[in-house]
């Protein structure tokens, strides 16, 4: 293909792409930020409950952790489509990329939640014991030693978790979600375009790229250790 063609051919196109770009951000832009909402307390009341924990609670702590298990363990695929009556009674239709942000969100909130567990658990009991041997509280400890100490690794689970939702994200367009996924199904695949198939491909692995720089560059500023 000459470059007057990609020329071409992307004049005609920039459109179709820029709008699947601008759905794919939305869609994980707020399913991300309704993720992390939900799923940070959420981790941190895992870490927290735990046997020997701050505020141990061994029956909440296995709820809890069971429903975890079972949201990650679901394939999003597959989530998707079970959840297809509450996603309609959320937003009144599960097609379009307003209802994608309903399993979008769901799949996210166990994945971050054990990502933060996981994130708190590298914090040094050393610093948990020397704050409450100076009389902290537990809800002091968790804002002023598990989070602050935690932050470089937390910040790195979000950049895990944005990546892992632009996947998600290209998933539900094979079920009408909208966004590039959307368009490589309707425009690539279907109408047998591999040039449209390529550059949907290549603009979904630069967006991951930005989003990991960005987390990179974030997790070097906060890192103090």
């Amino acid at each position: 293909m000459s470059f007057n063609t990609i020329t071409e051919w992307l004049s005609f196109n920039s459109s179709l792409l820029l709008g699947a770009t601008w759905e794919t951000l939305y869609m994980v832009g707020v399913a991300g930020i309704v993720g992390f909402a939900i799923g940070i307390p959420l981790g941190v009341i895992l870490h927290t409950t735990k046997k020997g924990g701050l505020l141990e609670n061994i029956r909440l702590n296995s709820a809890l952790g069971a429903f975890v298990n079972i949201g990650r363990s679901v394939p999003f695929l597959v989530l998707m489509v079970a959840i297809i009556p509450i996603t309609k009674l959320l937003v009144g239709t599960f097609i379009g990329t307003t209802a994608a942000i309903v399993p979008l969100t769901i799949g996210a909130v166990p994945f971050v939640a054990r990502l933060i567990e996981s994130a708190l658990l590298e914090v040094p009991t050393g610093l948990v014991e020397a704050a409450q041997s100076m009389g902290a509280t537990p809800l002091q400890i968790i804002t002023k030693v598990l989070l602050p100490e935690a932050m470089p690794t937390i910040v790195n689970s979000v950049t895990i978790t944005m990546v892992t939702l632009v996947s998600y994200s290209a998933m539900a367009g094979t079920v009408g979600g909208g966004g590039l996924g959307d368009v490589a199904i309707r425009y690539g695949f279907h109408r047998y375009d591999v040039t449209i198939m390529a550059v949907t491909v290549v603009m979904l692995i630069v967006l991951v790229q930005i989003i990991q720089s960005i987390g990179d560059a974030i997790v070097r500023r906060v890192d103090h250790r």
